[in-house]
């Protein structure tokens, strides 16, 4: 008995180590590359418009906190609205997909060819329809997040036991009554992983958007610091 639980406590042991290891060795690294790109560009005393030292980006972060704030609010609004609406509009469609062959029929194609045209064709279009406002960037988020919401949420409506949705039917259940029992449920997991898909292009979504045209934005701030050579300040934009 006492092995056993001497056996369990040192069990544990290893894992909390483990899960220590993990965040450690990641930690680690980033700090050694950190202090290696310092050194080496500090030794080969390489411009700072060219390649600034990790020291000049925290500086220039610091003293430029109120700017990049400003126009990281921008691209966050832009975001947030899109992948808002990208969600609502998103859901929407593969529900209408999932629940009508003729819709699937129709619409899934045509879904899924919109996606051969790049995103960055299209902001310049964009751009002339609709200035240089949030909407433009807006409407890219939008694009950006549909496809992989639509796309996973479609698989997990469909993804469903058969004999579960055969049950339904033959106890007389109307197809509402079937998405809401059971289909809807059941693709969760599969929404849910379009979001964190959709979540992590948004982003490219928005910047994009902004580097087609802008007048505020972490995107604008790029390409304006990329002109003016003001690389520590684009360093610390992209961070």
């Amino acid at each position: 008995m006492r092995q056993r639980v001497f056996g369990s406590a040192r069990a544990h042991r290893e894992i909390g180590s483990g899960h220590r290891f993990q965040w450690v060795a990641p930690v680690v690294l980033l700090a050694f590359a950190v202090a290696l790109w310092e050194m080496l560009v500090r030794v080969r005393d390489t411009p700072r418009w060219f390649f600034p030292p990790p020291s000049a980006v925290v500086h220039e972060a610091v003293t430029s906190r109120s700017l990049l704030w400003s126009h990281t609010w921008t691209t966050l609004q832009e975001i947030i609205v899109g992948f808002s609406i990208a969600v609502l509009f998103g859901c929407a469609v593969a529900i209408a997909i999932a629940s009508s062959a003729l819709v699937r029929r129709s619409l899934l194609p045509i879904v899924i060819a919109t996606q051969a045209v790049p995103i960055i064709a299209l902001a310049p279009i964009l751009l002339i329809w609709f200035g240089y406002g949030m909407t433009p960037k807006v409407i890219v988020v939008v694009l950006t997040c549909f496809f992989p919401i639509v796309i996973n949420l479609v698989d997990g409506l469909r993804a469903v036991d058969v004999d579960a949705v055969n049950l339904l039917r033959s106890m007389g259940a109307r197809r509402a009554q079937i998405l809401r029992i059971v289909r809807v449920p059941s693709a969760v997991p599969y929404l849910f992983s379009g979001l964190r898909i959709a979540a992590s292009v948004s982003v490219i979504g928005a910047i994009v958007g902004e580097w087609v045209g802008a007048s505020s934005g972490l995107g604008y701030l790029m390409t304006r610091s990329a002109a003016q050579f003001q690389t520590a300040r684009l360093f610390a934009a992209v961070a």
